[in-house]
């Protein structure tokens, strides 16, 4: 569908739309939450009812979030040993459907046997599409890294490791885009780079995006967009096809595990509508994650788990953060918004709305590291997640637009409408309410409730319902403190089983920490979309000081 994705020059009915539905979010979650205030006070016994409810459908939610987090870190886990590289020459190979040798070894683990389980579907779906992939040695990994503030320290590693990983880097392409206003030292350490590196990749350059281009904003998508037209001519000069480049667009201080590559390829190649797809690791917060205080860690970690659990629901699943897709689905599509804060979601919207809803993320079971956002002390690294968190949140820009898009295309289905309009005002209006509604709705109505009130079947109920979910709570608070101390990299000089000690014993904050670095950083985003005050890009620093004891990079 030919759709202009964004809010700037619309006409005056699609301008008076655009407002109406920006306001949508905003207004459904102070809607409920006052709603919830205001009930607990005039009819308390309803409130206690809905209460009771509520706290019934978020124990459901809990469970299912509980299960899907094992169940997906199961997945990834299994993964770890795979080895992509041999099951991309099996799919050059052309033996897809049949039993290759890895799909021969009856001694191998329970894990290995699920994976090869997995892949066996896989090879039998591909080969059932009809549509073979082209031989890996006909592809290449365009990797795209902006910088504006980020300085070597923080962009070399994440090189490093591509170079190091599994996957050839002669078929790797690095772009530093970088934008012209950023600072004299930062320009030399890209050109170092640039000098260091150029002869380890097919090819290594340096792209400087120029400030204040007509109908761009000052946004991390308008910078990547520019350099990736300049791949566009790089590739057109030599004649490389646009559906052979799988295009990465990493955050400056993103460091892919060593088999990122591969298992990228690997998927790329086994997935039939390869070029209508992105592609999703799961994100950690490792690159500094024992410098940081421990809130820094939980909320982070928090947003680990969430694409952990949302990665099991590949049809619903959006791009988030660091993440791939075809470079020929890019070009169709228009680039990133040049516009917008919430490139890497807006991304996905982009193309499902371009393809008439034939878009979908593909999950990788592989991780990309990233940094936990810090300042110089505790209060300033409070100050910085928060704005970071509302940057985040700000992805509520897409819901307008979106839902804006759904109501003109013709082609997209009713259904798909409806499942992914709800899902997307869902998420963020849950976001910004969940968390108060919790600490609220569990002991607001029986302050204001009469005395008859204690006569009433719900009280003798209310109380049995709030312990059920404590226990349950309690239940999912050590499930998450697991698979955290699971996922977490090894703390050097320091006895593991006290460090592993504290960093459980920070999970028991967690209900705090969500209210003050996640709900009410969603619902300032809502309430700035609501009154049409419009953010600005805040780009987070980045620190690679040492910690006590350790050094700055695990």
């Amino acid at each position: 569908m030919d759709f202009n994705y964004s809010r700037q020059n619309l006409n005056r009915p699609e301008h008076i739309l655009e407002r109406a539905l920006e306001i949508l979010p905003g207004a459904l979650s102070w809607s409920i939450l006052i709603g919830a205030v205001v009930t607990s006070i005039v009819w308390p016994l309803t409130a206690a009812v809905f209460t009771i409810a509520f706290i019934l459908y978020w124990i459901f939610r809990l469970v299912y979030m509980n299960i899907f987090l094992v169940l997906s870190y199961a997945l990834l886990f299994v993964d770890r040993s795979t080895d992509w590289m041999e099951r991309i020459a099996v799919i050059d190979r052309r033996e897809i459907g049949f039993k290759s040798p890895l799909l021969a070894r009856p001694d191998g683990t329970l894990a290995e046997k699920i994976s090869q389980s997995v892949y066996l579907r896989q090879l039998r779906d591909l080969k059932k599409s009809g549509a073979l992939p082209p031989q890996s040695e006909s592809l290449y990994h365009l990797v795209i890294i902006p910088a504006i503030k980020e300085g070597s320290d923080i962009v070399e590693p994440g090189i490093r490791s591509i170079l190091a990983g599994r996957y050839p880097a002669r078929r790797i392409f690095i772009l530093l885009a970088l934008e012209d206003r950023a600072a004299a030292p930062v320009k030399a350490d890209m050109a170092a780079l640039q000098k260091k590196y150029i002869n380890g990749f097919a090819d290594f350059w340096v792209v400087t995006h120029p400030g204040n281009l007509p109908g761009e904003a000052a946004v991390k998508g308008a910078n990547t967009s520019y350099a990736a037209r300049q791949a566009r001519r790089y590739f057109d000069e030599r004649r490389i096809p646009y559906a052979n480049v799988i295009v990465s667009c990493f955050d400056a201080d993103t460091v892919p595990n060593p088999d990122y590559f591969s298992c990228l390829t690997y998927h790329f190649m086994i997935t039939p509508e390869r070029t209508r797809r992105s592609y999703q690791p799961i994100p950690v917060y490792h690159n500094n994650i024992w410098n940081a205080p421990g809130f820094a860690r939980i909320i982070d970690i928090g947003t680990s788990f969430f694409l952990l659990v949302e990665s099991t629901n590949p049809s619903k699943l959006v791009t988030f953060s660091s993440h791939s897709m075809s470079f020929q689905a890019l070009v169709d599509i228009g680039y990133w918004p040049v516009d917008m804060i919430s490139d890497d979601s807006a991304i996905f919207w982009k193309a499902f709305i371009h393809y008439d809803g034939d878009y979908q993320t593909v999950p990788l079971n592989t991780t990309v590291s990233m940094d936990i956002v810090e300042g110089q002390d505790r209060w300033q690294t409070f100050v910085h997640i928060y704005k970071q968190k509302r940057r985040w949140a700000w992805g509520v820009e897409n819901v307008p637009i979106v839902l804006r898009a759904f109501l003109r295309a013709e082609k997209i289905s009713w259904r798909q409408k409806i499942a992914y309009g709800y899902k997307l005002v869902d998420s963020f209006v849950s976001w910004a309410t969940w968390s108060f509604l919790l600490a609220l709705l569990s002991w607001l109505p029986g302050v204001f409730a009469g005395k008859e009130f204690a006569s009433t079947t719900v009280f003798y109920i209310a109380p049995r319902v709030s312990g059920t979910i404590l226990s349950l709570s309690t239940i999912g608070i050590f499930i998450c403190m697991a698979v955290s101390l699971l996922m977490l990299p090894p703390r050097r000089r320091e006895n593991n089983f006290w460090a592993n000690l504290r960093h459980g014993s920070e999970w028991l904050f967690i209900p705090a920490i969500v209210i003050l670095l996640s709900a009410i950083p969603a619902l300032d985003a809502q309430t700035r979309l609501m009154f049409g005050r419009y953010m600005e890009f805040w780009v987070t620093d980045k620190f690679r000081g040492k910690g006590k004891g350790e050094s700055a990079k695990d």
